[in-house]
């Protein structure tokens, strides 16, 4: 292993609280000069947000060291000289959009965009029905999934991420999502872009087995899962193998030195 793509939530920190250990762990494997990126399907928050959030629990990271799916959607949109943008996420989120050309927040008619991400406690039948009906207006209307994460696990519990709804809303338009985070292939591509090494030399440290780690192998990386965060013992029965499982990521760095080299 020559390099690092580490997850945030659940693996630096769980529920609002750090995981033990982690700052120490990425400080040391820093130390050893390791490359690594922070790559998260966290959408209700900016890179900017992010960052003051790691530097909270003692981790420093740069913003353009974080790929998540606003950003990346963002990027995408910018590059296609999109029009008719409509955004249904979280307001911090929406700051990656400034400047490009956003449809009013009540706006039901004329997005050639949409981009749906996690709102937390804001999702209710009027915020689904409204990204239903922008679709249906449009039936050339791209939705845009920030992410494919299931669930995760927050101060009161697991919650519901934003795949659930944007399964619900392929479903009514009858057209797929394209998916800007993890597990689709673009979005670890463009997560190792600009590294030269390659893919099977690259170490994504995740707790979700599907989205981290499988999505990680199908885009020909290793996966480690780690036990924090939504992990649960189940998930090793869920038909992905892990290339390595450690208890917490500030056993990372003992681990590195055992086996990364090999």
């Amino acid at each position: 292993m020559k390099a690092i793509l580490f997850d945030i939530d659940g693996v630096l920190y769980n529920a609002g609280a750090a995981i033990p250990g982690a700052a120490e762990a990425i400080g040391l494997l820093r130390e050893r000069g390791i490359p690594s990126r922070f790559l998260t399907n966290t959408t209700m928050v900016s890179r900017a947000e992010l960052a003051e959030r790691l530097q909270e629990f003692g981790v420093t990271v740069a913003e353009d060291e974080i790929i998540h799916p606003p950003s990346a959607a963002s990027a995408y949109l910018r590059h296609v000289e999109a029009q008719g943008v409509a955004l249904l996420v979280a307001p911090s989120a929406a700051t990656e959009f400034v400047g490009l050309p956003l449809l009013p927040a009540d706006a039901e008619t004329g997005a050639d965009y949409v981009v749906v991400g996690a709102l937390g406690d804001d999702w209710n039948f009027a915020a689904l029905n409204r990204a239903f009906r922008l679709l249906h207006d449009n039936r050339h209307a791209t939705l845009i999934a920030l992410g494919m994460s299931r669930y995760w696990h927050a101060a009161d519990g697991l919650r519901l991420d934003v795949a659930p709804f944007i399964v619900a809303l392929e479903h009514a338009i009858e057209r797929k999502a394209m998916v800007l985070g993890k597990p689709a292939l673009p979005f670890f591509q463009m997560a190792i872009a600009g590294w030269d090494i390659p893919a099977d030399e690259i170490l994504m440290v995740g707790d979700d087995i599907r989205t981290d780690v499988g999505g990680a192998q199908i885009a020909g990386l290793r996966g480690m899962l780690v036990r924090t965060g939504k992990y649960r013992p189940g998930d090793l029965q869920k038909g992905v193998i892990p290339d390595a499982v450690i208890d917490s990521i500030a056993d990372l760095p003992a681990w590195w030195d055992e086996y990364g080299k090999e």
